[in-house]
């Protein structure tokens, strides 16, 4: 998430948008449940692509690359709440509760939570926060209104138990397979080691193996090939492409493009165009 008011700094968001926004890059640290008050949230991983709307929740597992889509409602007014369920609190409650932290969970990356009245009531007790984002609250107030979203999601899906206390690290997974589908993520090479399940010096090296060069030159590259495929055969403007391809600038995947292929990306003509 971009920007959002820390209502609990760390642990308890709350952002508002009065105009479409896409995030390109979100990387999911921490478990973390999503609450939609107003407008449409849309949430697009590797293996799955969710979407919600005002009053609804969603579970976001821990270590994903996704990338978000906020929609105002037809008022104008985007409203999202987001809790960060961090590991250091679910493994106290795990102790306090005799929880089994010893199965990996397996299941899906990412579910839309149901409603009921219990689910509801938390709901409606967050919003004086967030209608009061300037007023002090506690550390302490705020642990306890995300522990009780912890038991709340217990209680109503037990089987969160597993997708909650699984404190296992990332297995180590198939790195090109992982690397030629999320290239465009404008993410630290820390990050990509991360998520295929290996140290960075053990990415690096298996990288090398793979592809040949370095991760770094290989991720330029990879994303260069993609824009001039889109810009030549998909007639796709430089300027609506280069973000999606984790270029932090115009100017940088101009120059960037301009060495690689001799022609800047605007002078890059599409399939059946000529002079």
């Amino acid at each position: 998430m971009t920007n959002p008011t820390e209502i609990i700094p760390g642990v308890l968001f709350y952002s508002y948008y009065s105009s479409s926004r896409k995030e390109k890059v979100a990387f999911m640290e921490h478990n973390t449940l999503v609450l939609q008050v107003s407008g449409k949230f849309s949430l697009v991983t590797a293996g799955q692509e969710w979407s919600m709307s005002g009053g609804q929740m969603m579970l976001v597992h821990k270590n994903q690359l996704a990338e978000i889509t906020k929609t105002p409602a037809d008022d104008g007014d985007y409203q999202t709440i987001v809790i960060i369920l961090k590991e250091d609190l679910l493994r106290q409650i795990a102790l306090d509760e005799h929880i089994d932290v010893t199965r990996k969970y397996n299941g899906p990356t990412n579910v839309l939570i149901p409603g009921n009245d219990f689910l509801q009531a938390f709901f409606q007790s967050l919003l004086p926060y967030v209608k009061h984002p300037d007023e002090q609250i506690t550390h302490a107030v705020g642990m306890l209104k995300v522990k009780e979203a912890v038991y709340l999601l217990m209680n109503t899906k037990p089987e969160l138990r597993e997708f909650l206390f699984d404190f296992s690290e990332p297995h180590k997974i198939d790195l090109e397979k992982f690397m030629r589908a999320n290239f465009h993520y404008n993410i630290p090479v820390e990050k990509f080691a991360q998520l295929t399940g290996r140290s960075l010096a053990g990415f690096k090296r298996d990288f090398q193996k793979i592809f040949d060069m370095a991760p770094r030159q290989w991720l330029l590259d990879r994303r260069l090939e993609e824009a001039r495929h889109l810009i030549t055969n998909k007639n796709r403007k430089p300027s609506a492409i280069y973000l999606d391809l984790g270029f932090e600038s115009l100017s940088h995947f101009s120059h960037a493009y301009k060495k690689k292929y001799g022609v800047a990306p605007s002078d890059t003509l599409p399939v059946g165009e000529h002079l």
